[in-house]
């Protein structure tokens, strides 16, 4: 397959991109075949996330949140722009902090994936985000959590999920150790997983479910 088979990924960011950095790799190793990191958008001009993809030679975009805020419309609009622009096919929330309204999920359906740190529907919503998320499991007992990939849609965390993956909570977790073990084990895991998955054409949305398709072997061979 040529080059311009390629669909171009966005990553959509707001600190340290440690997801971000997990993408990179991926695409690196050759484990995103039929896809390319082509820009990284940050609502916060200091996020370290912009020096990852700098350092990579990514193109970069900022559409400072503080500047738009409260008016989540124009942010939005903005954001809409610069994918629509760059010729953008898949859009990754990768620790984005800001809830874009509904003009771009209905500009990208199906197209835009997010990283929730636990198992949805469990500990997600309005409110669990970072470390409150960690720490509504902790006081919960539970003994199992993770992360869950799932297409954005109109509701919060509620879009069709795609992958998840398990991870375990320890006697001595604190929301800190909680938070990283499962972003290294489950969503540095699951985000290129998904992506890769994406790129290749393997995800059908049936209703509010996703099927992953078998890999079409035929199709390799004509490369």
């Amino acid at each position: 397959m040529g080059h311009s088979d390629n669909k171009n990924i966005a990553v959509l960011v707001s600190g340290g991109g440690t997801n971000l950095q997990a993408l990179i790799d991926a695409e690196k190793s050759g484990e995103i075949p039929n896809g390319r990191i082509s820009l990284v958008i940050s609502s916060n001009p200091d996020a370290y996330a912009l020096t990852r993809a700098f350092n990579n030679n990514i193109k970069t975009a900022v559409a400072q949140w503080a500047a738009f805020k409260p008016d989540r419309k124009s942010f939005s609009g903005e954001i809409l722009r610069l994918l629509l622009e760059n010729h953008i096919d898949l859009v990754i929330y990768a620790g984005f902090m800001i809830i874009l309204d509904e003009s771009v999920v209905k500009a990208f359906p199906n197209a835009m994936i997010n990283v929730h740190p636990a198992l949805i529907p469990a500990f997600c919503g309005e409110g669990f985000y970072g470390l409150r998320v960690h720490r509504a499991v902790l006081e919960s007992g539970v003994k199992l959590t993770g992360a869950t990939v799932h297409f954005v849609n109109e509701i919060c965390d509620g879009g069709p999920i795609i992958l998840q993956k398990s991870v375990e909570v320890l006697n001595d977790d604190t929301p800190q150790t909680l938070q990283k073990r499962v972003s290294e084990q489950a969503e540095q895991v699951l985000l290129p997983k998904a992506a890769a998955l994406f790129c290749e054409g393997r995800i059908e949305v049936v209703g509010t479910k996703t099927i992953i398709k078998e890999y079409d072997y035929d199709r390799i061979k004509t490369r």
